[in-house]
């Protein structure tokens, strides 16, 4: 009988029968990665497509339709040394096609993610029992599974999203252990293994503190300090933060020598506080909780508590003001006042233009506030600005939310008044994050917002107006010059020549991802200079050409802006981006088009509201750098109030 293995914790592997089978081809193990990712549900073929291509070509069905062919062949083939015979299983039994799709049909623990989150739920039982000996054994089995990072080498958002989520499966489990072995007395064996975990997470601050702990049960009170000074210095430069309230009262504890009773730490419970810090006015006792990751029973729903953020980008770079205000904001919000009542839900909105780093800050900063949220943490991209997609509607991103919070297709209502209801119960009293990525408009996300809890939502969008009522709004703009130059030699390697560097960069705008498009055309050439690259970026013309790879450009991206302008405001920015002189005062945009004051100033304002804009000077636009190349192609039906041709005028300031 053949036993297939499916493992994803570490590269994508399959085995039959204990011998690996060879998957060729990295669109097959996209495509069985997002299979397991939905594993044991069906993935609807349309999913597939989306998730495949950014784009999709017109024959993408057919292409998903052949994948899914030679893939069954994969999974059915037998390997030579497993034999072949009336054991074999058919393809048909392991990849199954559905009405709406495909599914493949292996038992659960086929999969070693499934193996891995059974193995971590039975520790937390354990240890909720008070069988922690047994705990440590489950714990250590369940990691014990891992091979390295979750779904290696597969790059397709969906996927790395799922790694990002199961990383964070792993890192929990391990602080959970670690906790058990020092509750078990074990303190100078795990300095060794605390040290290296510590280095490679260094702002996870359960681990700093099980290091402090660790080291000052092993005599050793000076190193203990200065693991909390290093973590100290390391917040203040990164984030422009203190440690948090816990890892504080450790702090003061092993400098007075702390009480005896301190040194053999309780399974967390609701009244016990674990080591893991918080910057907030709550502590975090809940971080370790089972229901962070097993189910929890709260007005009457059954919710998974899960990590859902995407994978945070490894090189995110910069960002350390708008992170402190982010920061700031947030810790405002959870400080006390007749105003501001405990557990009151929060909303921060942060708008830009296209590709300018929106969601990666987001995540970034979604991960880096988790701990004070362990009751879920929720991911949707609402499709806001996507090539040849409509935006999600609110009861479409609703349904998408409560199957992800774990509710069953029964618990799903129909409708959007009555699943905004289920959903808002679902977090009513919790602390959640919730990420809503690429909004388009307030109309969108304003259903999908929790009336009660300590939720924190963060939203994404390239409109203004998009913030919903009560809203806090961060504009992202530019990097600054050393944060741009910062991420251009990370992507492009640190050892390449620094000549010209200033001036590339400033020739991508300072626009995150057309850095990292030139930076990798530059990594990709190895023939070529800053310099070189410098001058192919002078021209309009040049910068249209290289910041573009195989599967992405800039130009698109900064298009999709314009699919939800009206065509005034459509031939207007044309009309600029092909003026000499910016930026441009009310009376100049007037001469320039032909039209009066009133109608310039609502079309300067909708072009403001969607970030295409910025207004250096009150009652002054002026179009960036990038956003002028891109609409000088646009062509929208001439309107008669707008003049076909820009007038080439000297503006006098």
């Amino acid at each position: 009988m053949r036993e297939l293995e499916f493992a994803v914790l570490g590269p994508l592997e399959v085995r039959d029968s204990g011998t690996p089978i060879r998957l060729t081809g990295m669109r097959r193990r996209r495509l069985l990665a997002l299979l397991l990712l939905r594993f044991p549900h069906a993935v609807a073929r349309e999913s597939l497509v989306d998730a495949l291509w950014e784009t999709p070509p017109a024959s993408a069905r057919q292409q998903v339709h052949n994948a899914i062919r030679d893939l069954r062949a994969a999974l059915t083939t037998t390997p030579a040394t497993a034999g072949s015979g009336a054991g074999s299983t058919t393809g048909s039994s392991v990849l199954a096609t559905t009405a709406t799709g495909y599914r493949l049909d292996v038992p659960p623990e086929a999969v070693d993610a499934h193996r891995f989150t059974e193995g971590a739920r039975a520790a937390r039982a354990a240890r909720r029992e008070g069988r922690e000996t047994e705990a440590v054994r489950l714990f250590r089995s369940a990691l014990d599974l891992w091979r390295g990072e979750a779904f290696a080498g597969i790059d397709c958002p969906a996927v790395t999203a799922a790694a990002a989520g199961l990383e964070e499966e792993r890192l929990t489990a391990i602080e959970e252990l670690m906790e058990l072995r020092l509750a078990a007395g074990e303190s100078a064996t795990l300095v060794a293994e605390l040290s290296t975990l510590t280095a490679a997470h260094p702002l996870r601050d359960a681990l700093r503190g099980h290091l402090m702990l660790a080291l000052h049960r092993s005599g050793r009170q000076a190193d203990a300090l200065a693991v909390y000074d290093e973590g100290r210095r390391l917040l203040a430069d990164e984030l422009g933060l203190e440690p948090g309230r816990h890892l504080r009262r450790l702090h003061t504890e092993i400098l007075t020598d702390a009480r005896e009773e301190r040194r053999t730490p309780k399974p967390p419970t609701t009244d016990t506080p674990t080591l893991t810090p918080t910057p907030t006015r709550q502590g975090t006792e809940a971080h370790h909780r089972p229901t962070h990751h097993g189910h929890h029973s709260h007005h009457g729903h059954h919710s998974h508590h899960g990590n859902h953020l995407p994978r945070d980008l490894p090189d995110f770079t910069g960002r350390t003001a708008e992170l402190a205000l982010l920061n700031s904001e947030t810790d405002a919000h959870h400080c006390t006042t007749p105003l501001a009542p405990p557990g009151a839900p929060s909303t921060i909105v942060i708008d830009g233009m296209g590709g300018i780093g929106k969601t990666a800050l987001a995540i970034h900063f979604a991960h880096r506030r988790t701990p004070d949220h362990p009751d879920g943490q929720h991911y949707i991209d609402l499709h806001g600005f996507t090539p040849d997609r409509d935006p999600l509607t609110p009861e479409e991103a609703l349904g998408i939310l409560l199957r992800s919070d774990g509710a069953t297709p029964e618990e799903i209502p129909t409708g959007p008044a009555e699943r905004c209801a289920a959903w808002r119960s679902r977090l009513a009293g919790r602390r959640a994050l919730l990420v809503l990525d690429n909004a388009a408009d307030a109309a969108q996300v304003t259903p999908l917002l929790p009336g009660a809890g300590d939720t924190l939502t963060l939203i994404t969008t390239r409109r203004k107006s998009a913030a919903p009522d009560g809203a806090r709004r961060l504009t992202l703009g530019a990097l600054r010059q050393e944060e741009a130059e910062t991420l251009f030699r990370r992507v492009a390697g640190e050892s390449r020549p620094a000549a010209s560097l200033a001036r590339t960069v400033t020739l991508c705008g300072h626009h995150p991802l057309a850095l990292r498009l030139a930076a990798t055309r530059l990594r990709d050439r190895p023939s070529w200079t800053v310099p070189d690259l410098a001058d192919r970026l002078s021209t309009p013309e040049g910068r249209t050409a290289l910041l573009r790879t195989a599967d992405r450009g800039l130009m698109p991206v900064l298009a999709l802006s314009r699919t939800r302008l009206p065509p005034e405001a459509q031939r207007l920015a044309h009309l600029l981006a092909l003026h000499p002189s910016t930026p441009h005062d009310i009376a100049a945009v007037c001469a320039i088009t032909g039209l009066a004051a009133p109608l310039v100033e609502h079309l300067l304002d909708t072009l403001l509201d969607h970030n295409l804009a910025d207004e250096p000077a009150p009652a002054h636009v002026a179009l960036p750098l990038l956003v002028r190349d891109c609409a000088q192609s646009w062509t929208p039906p001439t309107e008669p109030q707008l003049q076909a041709t820009a007038r080439r005028l000297t503006v006098v300031a």
